[in-house]
C-alpha cells in the first residue's frame, strides 16, 4: 500500500460533557481538566488513510468520547490531482496542516496525519480507546444555542490568565458512506466519521474573568443519514495548541 506523501515548500498560511436541555436551549460544558483536541488530516484519495479512519471511526464506542477527547477529521486536497476529488476535502484544512508542520519547524507534510493536543501524534494506533484522560486543570467551556446556528461560548481558564482566547468550531458528518471510482482507492467503499464540513473561528471578549463571544454558522454540507455532532475548542489568539474542548451528538 502506497503511503500518502509529499514535501512542501513555502507555506500558506467535553473533559466531563454535561449536554442539557434548557426549554429548546442545547448546552455542552466541559469540567476543568482538559479535554484533548484529536485531528485526523486525511483523503479519500490516499490508500493509507482507510486503517487510520476505521481507528477513528471506532472511537465512536469508546468511553472517552467527549468527555476525555473530541476527535475531528480534516479532509485534504492536496492528493485530488491522483484521480479522486474526495468530497469533503478543503485548500482551507491542507492549509490547516500545513500550519501545523511550520509550528514543528518541518517541511513535509502526510496522511494520515494525526495531531493531539496540536503536536505531532504517532503512537495513536497502540492507542484503541483514544487519548488517556488529563489531570491538567485548563478551565471549563461552556457553549450553548438555541437553534444550533447561533451559539454562545463562555470560558472561564483555571487561575488568573489574561490572554486573548480565540474559539474555533467544526460541524462533524458521521456515518458517511463513499464508493470511490478512481485513483489509489479506485473500489472500495469507505467509511468516514467525524468528518469536519464546516469550520469557524471568533475571537473571545475578557469579561471579569471570563472570555466570551458568539460563533454563527451559516452553511455545511448537510448529510442526509447518520448522526451529526459538533466540537468547540479555544486556543490563545494567533495560536494552534488547543487549552480546552467540548463537543458532543447534534442529533440521532
Amino acid at each position: 500500500m502506497q503511503t500518502c506523501y509529499r514535501i512542501l515548500f513555502g507555506f500558506v498560511m467535553m473533559v466531563g460533557l454535561d449536554l442539557k436541555t434548557r426549554g429548546e436551549n442545547l448546552v455542552f460544558q466541559s469540567s476543568e481538566n482538559r479535554v484533548a483536541l484529536l485531528e485526523l488530516f486525511t483523503s479519500e484519495g490516499c490508500s493509507s488513510c482507510p486503517p487510520a479512519e476505521t481507528w477513528l471511526s471506532g472511537l465512536r464506542s469508546s468511553a472517552g468520547l467527549w468527555k476525555e477527547f473530541v476527535p475531528v477529521s480534516f479532509h485534504v486536497d492536496y492528493w485530488d490531482y491522483l484521480g479522486w476529488r474526495d468530497p469533503w476535502a478543503s485548500r482551507t484544512f491542507s492549509d490547516r496542516q500545513r500550519d501545523y508542520a511550520q509550528s514543528w519547524r518541518t517541511d513535509s507534510i502526510y496522511t494520515p496525519g494525526f495531531v493531539l493536543n496540536g503536536q505531532e501524534w504517532r503512537s495513536w494506533s497502540r492507542d484503541r480507546n483514544g487519548p488517556h484522560a488529563s489531570v491538567v486543570k485548563a478551565g471549563v467551556l461552556q457553549v450553548n444555542s438555541a437553534d444550533g446556528t447561533r451559539w454562545h461560548v463562555t470560558f472561564s481558564p483555571t487561575g488568573r490568565n489574561t490572554s486573548d482566547y480565540e474559539v474555533q468550531a467544526a460541524i462533524l458528518a458521521n456515518e458517511i458512506v463513499s464508493d470511490v471510482k478512481s485513483g489509489e482507492n479506485r473500489g472500495r467503499r469507505l467509511h468516514h466519521d467525524f468528518v469536519v464540513t464546516a469550520l469557524v473561528r471568533q475571537t473571545l471578549a475578557s469579561h471579569g474573568g471570563k472570555a466570551e463571544g458568539e460563533l454563527v454558522f451559516k452553511n455545511d454540507k448537510q448529510q442526509e443519514n447518520g448522526r451529526r455532532a459538533i466540537a468547540f475548542w479555544v486556543t490563545r489568539r494567533g495560536s494552534l495548541e488547543p487549552l480546552q474542548a467540548v463537543g458532543g451528538w447534534l442529533s440521532n
